[in-house]
């Protein structure tokens, strides 16, 4: 057996999409992937179906694997011939314990790559609306850790040095902020520094709590506030008032909750996300594509059909594939395509076919219908509904269960203000996947404001024991507007 690689990647500083380019390639290829808490978890959907996660945590006073375990794990899995992706929050080189792992790997002959991120003591800052240098404020920049390993979790820092940098970033410092602060007065520092400190920077939940040397330890207190943070020091803080942007956004502050049923990605959560939402999608499904000589006889014989219905996105992604990747004529379909969705609608018309939703069935001509593999455990349903039939299962829908692992984690400490219901299946999901999972559903839906997009989600949502907010359209603009017109009257 080959000896396998490691990717070192940098996930960024919370935000998903400010993963760099290669280390998104480096996921999607990984066959084992050891994260940690502050990679964000969202992260995870872009990996294989097959792949394998290992979580090492870690948390204060608390660490799920430690250092050394971390590094015998991934040389051991290199042995397997797994191609390895170790995913560290922010910049694996600052600290990140980046060299540990190298050398660890170098001594037992493992290859490796180093893949940079953004790392959270500029880019928290630059969310918060604090850059780290100005031509006016600052010209010279530092980062500082804000803890030791030492017996009191001190950091111990040569206090003099740091006395001409216009700019500090201490990471995980929030335990240690009185020291720091009186640290640095002791050390030249006036006490009416502008202090910043950014929790969870670049993501949705981002939050920012300003003052000075002398005050920031006490409206620290107040809130209780916790790391992970970044705290900066310097008189740069003050463009914050003026140059602020994220917190800014429509949505920002809210917490929503996307019920999902499939596993093609939309672009909702994103929508929501970019509008300054903190999101988290539950439950996530991926989709493997199955294949078998019933499956081969089907897509032959699928000219002869005058009527095909796709009842799902991925549905249509993979007919399509498979009809290219065997070398078949698109000219040879004669059908006219029907959908169950708009989104599915959608889906045709990138690919450049049009659909209508579906009519009335016609006992004279018999369906196509294609979609996963459960379809073909509800044969006398469809019969009843769209007459006769036959049934297509292009595709197996997988639960992506370490993600979604992750995210009852989230989904139990978090305070969700609003669930969007995407179709009328999301319901009945959402509600089955919370049980399992040992949630009380009613404590999550009793709680939040729930908005839905159309009539039919609508009803599935009030036979389930609750009213929902409707957008006006079922469309995506029509629900975005609902939500920040929800947070406005507020």
């Amino acid at each position: 057996m080959s000896t396998g690689k490691v990717y070192l990647v940098g996930a960024g500083p919370g935000d998903e999409k400010l993963i760099t380019v290669r280390g998104l390639e480096c996921l999607r290829r990984a066959d084992t992937i050891v994260y940690d808490r502050l990679a964000n978890p969202r992260l995870l959907r872009f990996a294989k179906p097959d792949a394998e996660f290992i979580f090492c945590g870690k948390f204060p006073k608390h660490h799920t694997l430690r250092q050394e375990a971390i590094n015998e794990l991934l040389v051991r899995k290199a042995r397997e011939g797994r191609q390895v992706v170790r995913l560290k929050g922010g910049d694996p080189s600052v600290f990140g314990r980046v060299g540990e792992e190298a050398a660890e790997l170098v001594s037992h002959g493992i290859e490796y790559e180093i893949v940079p991120g953004i790392t959270a003591g500029i880019a928290a800052p630059a969310y918060a609306g604090i850059p780290v240098t100005h031509r006016e404020y600052g010209t010279s920049f530092a980062v500082v850790t804000g803890h030791a390993k030492t017996s009191d979790g001190k950091p111990s820092v040569d206090w003099m040095s740091l006395r001409g940098i216009d700019t500090l970033a201490f990471y995980m410092g929030v335990k240690n902020l009185r020291y720091i602060c009186d640290s640095l007065i002791q050390h030249g520092r006036h006490p009416q520094t502008p202090v910043a400190l950014v929790r969870w920077g670049t993501m949705g939940g981002q939050q920012t709590v300003q003052g000075t040397l002398e005050t920031i330890v006490h409206k620290v207190e107040e809130i209780g506030l916790e790391n992970p943070a970044i705290t900066l020091v310097g008189d740069i803080v003050a463009l914050r008032d003026q140059i602020r942007w994220f917190e800014n956004k429509p949505l920002f502050g809210r917490r929503i909750l996307v019920a999902r049923t499939g596993g093609e990605q939309g672009n909702l959560a994103d929508a929501l996300s970019d509008r300054g939402a903190d999101v988290i999608e539950y439950p996530y499904f991926s989709v493997c594509e199955r294949s078998d000589e019933s499956t081969a006889e089907m897509m032959v014989r699928s000219v002869e059909y005058e009527r095909i219905l796709f009842t799902s996105p991925e549905s249509a992604a993979f007919f399509f594939a498979v009809y290219r990747r065997n070398g078949r004529d698109i000219r040879e379909l004669k059908a006219t395509f029907y959908t169950l969705s708009r989104r599915t609608g959608r889906k045709l018309q990138e690919m450049g076919f049009a659909s209508k939703t579906v009519e009335p069935f016609s006992a004279s001509n018999k369906w196509l219908i294609i979609g996963e593999s459960s379809i073909l455990e509800n044969r006398k349903q469809y019969e009843r509904e769209w007459g006769a039939c036959d049934l297509l299962a292009l595709y197996d829908k997988k639960e992506c269960r370490e993600y979604n692992a992750n995210m009852v984690r989230l989904l139990r400490g978090a305070s969700i203000d609003t669930i969007v219901f995407p179709s009328a299946a999301s319901v009945d999901i959402l509600i089955r996947y919370l049980e399992r999972a040992e949630i009380e559903p009613h404590d999550i839906l009793s709680t939040a404001s729930l908005v839905c997009m159309g009539d039919r989600t609508a009803e599935a949502i009030q036979a389930a024991g609750y009213l929902a907010e409707q957008a006006a359209s079922p469309t995506l603009e029509s629900l975005i507007a609902c939500l920040v017109t929800e947070k406005v009257s507020e």
